[in-house]
């Protein structure tokens, strides 16, 4: 097939998160279910679990933005998860510090929001078979927050 025939797809997506210690962090999601290679270069490594990728990268970050995402609950990902309440079960049980517990949304999920000295990460039980292409409806008041 040549280059003007093949439709293009994307294969992989993956947060990056920037973090102060690449070896604390790699520890923290490995008792969340990742496995990890050898870190290149001391400084970058990958982590997968599920067929999924997260990418970790010790570098200098700025304190009062991230106090900024924490304030405003961006996050720096979101994962759909099957069987979420078993998810939030064992993250729990492996020490995540959960800034907001499991619970039902107005648009038909159960979610969580964890944190760890990086980032802020938001867990939700996928309410649709993993196949189905439709669009989620966002949540009712998602444009008045604050950015």
């Amino acid at each position: 097939m040549s280059i003007l025939t093949t439709k293009p797809g994307v294969t992989s997506f993956a947060p990056q998160f920037l973090v102060k210690d690449l070896a604390r962090s790699m520890a923290y999601y490995q008792k969340l279910g990742f496995t990890f290679g050898e870190p290149w270069g001391g400084f970058y490594a990958i982590g997968q679990v599920d067929g999924l990728e997260l990418h970790l990268k010790e570098a200098p970050t700025n304190d009062a933005d991230r106090q900024h995402r924490r304030a405003n609950e961006h996050l720096d990902a979101a994962a759909g998860v099957e069987g979420v309440e078993a998810f939030f079960a064992q993250c729990t049980a492996n020490g995540a510090t959960i800034i907001k517990p499991l619970a039902a949304t107005p648009w038909g999920t159960k979610d969580f929001y964890s944190r760890t000295r990086t980032a802020i990460s938001c867990a939700s039980g996928v309410a649709r078979p993993r196949n189905d292409t439709a669009v989620p409806v966002p949540p009712q008041g998602m444009e008045k927050r604050k950015r």
